[in-house]
C-alpha cells in the first residue's frame, strides 16, 4: 500500500490516456520487489465511462465516446450530488512470456464496491456494487485478492465497475494517499510478502507500545510516591502521549467505516503532535528550571491547531501541509536546542541525561535526512524505515528513565546527609539546654522552646526519611519483579514468533488451497493466542501487585494468604537484590504451615514488614560471603507456622549475627549497623510500629552457629 501511495503523489496531476486498442505490455520489471506487485491502476491506457450498463463488461464493444482516465484520477467532478461515483473502466492488457500460467493475485481498494471481469466474464466481487436490485455496500476488508491465471499471450480485455463515495475533506489526504488504490495486480509471492510486511510493522509497533506502556505505568507509581517531585507529572504525562500515539498510529482500516478511520487518523496524529510541539518543551523547560512563557506556550499550541487542521485539507493542499508539519518539528527542536544551550552552564546531575536524550533524538533525525540525501532509496526499506523510527520514538524515553534513577538516587543523598545534620544539631541542643538549665534557672523556659523547635524539624527530618525508606522498598521490589515480568513477556514473546511462522505456513497452505492444513494452523494460532493472553494476565498481576505495595495503608484489615505473601515477597527480594550483585547467592528454604489458612491484616504494612526483615537476612549473609569467601554457603530460610492461638513467621539467616550489646537497641529510629549511605535505621523502627499496630510481637535471637532469626507472632483471627 506504501509504494501506491508514493506513486500516486508522482502522479498529481491526470495523464492522457492510450487508446482502447492500444495493448499495454505486463512484465515482471513492473512489479515491486517489496511486495512482489504492480499497481496497475496507475498506468496509461485506461478509459473511463460514467454510469452502469452490465454490457459493458463484454470484450467487444464501441469505446469511442469513454474517457481515457486512470482509476487513480477519480476525482469529485465525476461524483452525483451524493459525493458517489459510478463508472466503468478498461483497459487491454497482455502478459510476458514469463508470467503465463503462473498464479497471479487481483487485489481491490477499500471503501468502494467492486466488479471485476476477464474478458467480458465476472471474476470476482467486493462489496456490492448495487447490481441485481441489491442495496450498495462499501467493501472495507482486509487483505483478500483472488487468484487468476493467465495460459495464453492474446490481449485480454480487464473490466472493473466501480462505485464509492469520495470525501470532500479527507484526513491527510486519505482519499489519495493510503487508500486511492482501486486495483492492483499481485505476482506468484505477493501474499506472502504482504504478510511478512504486516508482520515486521505489528512487531515493531506491539514493542513500542510495551515499552511506553510499561515507562508510563512505572513513572505515575514513582509520582504517586513522591509527589513533591513535580517533573515526574511531567515525564508520567509526556510517556503516556506517547503511548497513546503509538497505539493509534499504523490503524488498520480493515472493518472500520471510513469516519471511523478518519478519527483514528486525528487522534494519532493530535497525540504526536501534542507530545512533540507542546509536552516536549513544557518538560524541558521544567527540567532545567526556566520560566514558562505564556507567549510561546500559546504559539504551541496554535501550531498544533494549525497542524489538526491541515489533516482536513484536500490533496491540492497536501504539500504545503507536509511543510507546516515538518517545520513545526523543526521549530520545536530548534526552542529545545535553545534551552539546552543557555542552561548550559547550570546544568547538574540528571540533568545531563535529558540533554543526552535530546541530542540523541535531533541526531537520529538530522542523520536521517542527511541518510535520504546520500541513499535516496534507503528508507524504502520497511526495516530502515521501523528502525529508524524506534530510535527516534524510544530514544529520548529511556534518557528520561536514566534521568529519574539518578534523581532518585540523588533526593536519597540528600534526605540521608539532611537527616544526619539535623541529628548532629539536635545533639548539640540538647547538651547546651542541660548545661545552661544548672546554671540558669531563668533560661528554662526559652531552652524548652529551642528544644520544641529541634525537636520539630527532628519529625520532619523523620517524615523524609519514612519516605525514604518506602522508596527504598519500592526499589527493593522494582528489580525483583522486572526479573519476575520478565518470564510470562518471554512466554509472549516464544508464543507470538511461534505464531509468525504459523503464518507463514498458514500463507503457504493457503496458496495451494490446502483448507484442512490451513484450519489445522489456525486451531494452532488460536491456542497460542490463548497462551499469550495467559502470560499477558499474569504480568498483569505483577505489575498490579508493585502498585498495590506502592499505595499508602488504607488501614482497613483484609483475609490474606501469609503463606502466599511471604513466599512472594521472598522471591522479589531475592531477584532485586540479584539484578543489583549478579555475584551475589544464596540458599533459600521455605516451610509454610498449610493449615493456617486466611488472617485478617493490613497486606501492605506486613509486606513491608517481611520484605525488611528478607532484605536484612540477605544483607548480613552478603557481608560474612565477603569476609569467609567461597567456604560459605548463604542461606536464609521463611516459615509459619500455628502456636497457642497465634500465627508465626520466621526468618532466619546464618549470617554473622546480631552482637549481644546492640541487640536491645536494634529497634529504635535512626539506629543501624549498615555504613553510612546504606541505610537510614528506620526499617526495623517501622516493623516493630506496624506489628504491635495488628496486636502482634516481633523478637529476635542468635542461631546456634551463628545467625540470626526474626520472629513475628500476630493473633489468628
Amino acid at each position: 500500500m506504501k509504494y501506491s501511495v508514493k506513486i500516486f503523489f508522482l502522479l498529481l496531476f491526470p495523464m492522457i490516456g492510450l487508446a482502447q486498442n492500444t495493448v499495454v505490455n505486463i512484465t515482471p520489471e513492473k512489479f515491486s520487489k517489496n511486495i512482489d506487485a504492480f499497481n496497475i491502476d496507475t498506468i496509461d491506457g485506461w478509459v473511463f465511462h460514467k454510469g452502469n450498463d452490465s454490457n459493458w463488461a463484454k470484450k467487444d464493444i464501441d469505446v469511442k465516446g469513454w474517457e481515457k482516465l486512470k482509476p487513480t484520477d477519480l476525482s469529485a467532478k465525476y461524483a452525483d450530488k451524493n459525493s458517489r461515483v459510478e463508472g466503468w473502466f478498461r483497459i487491454k492488457v497482455t502478459f510476458d512470456s514469463s508470467l503465463l500460467n503462473k498464479v497471479l493475485y487481483v487485489d481491490f481498494g477499500q471503501w468502494a464496491a467492486t466488479a471485476f471481469y476477464v474478458d467480458g466474464e465476472l471474476v470476482t466481487a467486493r462489496g456490492n456494487t448495487g447490481a441485481k436490485g441489491k442495496d450498495f455496500r462499501e467493501y472495507n476488508g482486509g487483505l483478500d485478492p483472488v487468484s487468476i491465471r493467465f495460459n495464453t499471450p492474446a490481449a485480454h480485455i480487464l473490466s472493473l465497475h466501480y462505485v464509492g463515495y469520495l470525501s470532500p475533506i479527507p484526513p491527510y489526504d486519505v482519499k489519495t494517499q493510503t487508500l486511492k488504490k482501486v486495483i492492483r495486480l499481485g505476482g506468484p509471492n505477493y501474499i506472502t510478502k504482504v504478510l511478512n510486511n504486516y508482520k515486521t510493522l505489528y512487531t515493531f509497533r506491539t514493542s513500542w507500545m510495551v515499552v511506553c506502556a510499561i515507562l508510563s505505568v512505572l513513572f505515575w507509581l514513582l509520582l504517586f510516591q513522591n509527589r513533591k517531585e513535580k517533573n515526574l507529572f511531567w515525564i508520567a504525562l509526556y510517556t503516556s502521549a506517547l503511548f497513546f500515539y503509538t497505539y493509534y498510529s499504523y490503524t488498520d482500516p480493515s472493518g472500520t467505516s471510513f469516519n471511523e478511520f478518519k478519527i483514528k487518523i486525528i487522534v494519532s496524529d493530535l497525540f504526536q503532535i501534542s507530545t512533540i510541539v507542546l509536552l516536549l518543551p513544557i518538560l524541558l523547560i521544567k527540567v532545567f528550571k526556566r520560566k514558562i512563557n505564556n507567549k510561546l506556550i500559546l504559539s504551541l499550541i496554535i501550531l498544533i491547531v494549525v497542524n489538526e487542521i491541515g489533516t482536513f485539507l484536500t490533496s491540492s493542499f497536501s504539500i504545503i501541509v507536509q511543510y507546516i508539519y515538518g517545520g513545526s518539528f523543526i521549530f520545536v527542536f530548534g526552542i529545545c536546542l535553545y534551552y539546552a544551550i543557555t542552561s548550559w552552564k547550570n546544568l547538574m546531575g540528571a540533568q545531563w541525561a535529558i540533554v543526552g536524550g535530546l541530542i540523541f533524538t535531533i541526531s537520529i533525525l538530522l542523520g536521517g535526512f542527511i541518510l535520504i540525501l546520500i541513499l535516496p532509496n534507503l528508507f524504502e526499506s520497511q526495516y530502515s524505515n521501523l528502525l529508524f523510527n524506534s530510535f527516534f520514538n524510544l530514544g529520548f524515553p529511556f534518557s528520561l528513565l536514566i534521568y529519574v534513577s539518578i534523581r532518585f538516587k540523588e533526593m536519597i543523598n540528600e534526605v540521608q546527609a539532611n537527616a544526619q545534620t539535623v541529628l548532629e544539631l539536635s545533639e548539640e541542643k540538647r547538651e547546651q539546654a542541660l548545661i545552661q538549665q544548672k546554671v540558669l534557672e531563668e533560661e528554662v523556659t526559652r531552652q524548652t522552646g529551642e528544644i520544641r523547635k529541634t525537636f520539630e524539624n527532628l519529625k520532619s527530618t523523620q517524615s523524609q526519611l519514612i519516605q525514604s525508606e518506602k522508596m527504598a522498598s519500592l526499589g527493593e521490589l522494582t528489580a525483583g519483579i522486572a526479573h519476575e515480568i520478565q518470564n510470562p513477556l518471554n512466554f509472549v514473546n516464544n508464543f507470538s514468533e511461534v505464531n509468525t511462522e504459523l503464518l507463514d505456513e498458514l500463507g503457504e497452505e493457503a496458496d495451494k488451497g490446502n483448507l484442512e492444513e490451513v484450519k489445522a494452523i489456525a486451531k494452532d494460532i488460536k491456542e497460542n493466542e490463548q497462551k499469550i493472553n495467559h502470560h499477558g494476565k499474569r504480568a498483569d498481576a505483577i505489575v498490579k501487585g508493585m502498585l498495590q505495595h506502592s499505595r499508602s495503608s488504607s488501614g482497613v484489615k483484609e483475609p490474606t494468604d501469609i503463606n502466599a505473601l511471604a513466599d512472594e515477597y521472598l522471591r522479589l527480594a531475592y531477584h532485586g537484590l540479584r539484578a543489583k550483585d549478579k555475584s551475589f547467592n544464596a540458599t533459600l528454604f521455605t516451610h509454610f504451615d498449610d493449615s493456617i489458612g486466611m488472617i485478617n491484616m493490613i497486606p501492605q504494612d506486613i509486606g513491608r514488614v517481611i520484605l525488611n526483615l528478607i532484605t536484612n537476612a540477605f544483607y548480613a549473609v552478603a557481608e560474612k560471603k565477603k569476609q569467609i569467601g567461597e567456604g560459605f554457603e548463604p542461606t536464609v530460610s521463611v516459615s509459619t507456622k500455628k502456636t497457642d492461638g497465634k500465627v508465626e513467621i520466621s526468618v532466619k539467616d546464618n549470617g554473622n549475627g546480631i552482637p549481644q550489646h546492640i541487640k536491645d537497641k536494634i529497634f529504635q529510629p535512626f539506629f543501624t549497623t549498615k555504613p553510612t549511605g546504606e541505610g537510614t535505621g528506620l526499617g526495623l523502627s517501622l516493623s516493630y510500629d506496624i506489628v504491635k499496630a495488628h496486636g502482634g510481637e516481633i523478637k529476635v535471637v542468635n542461631s546456634e552457629g551463628g545467625g540470626t532469626t526474626f520472629a513475628i507472632y500476630l493473633p489468628n483471627e
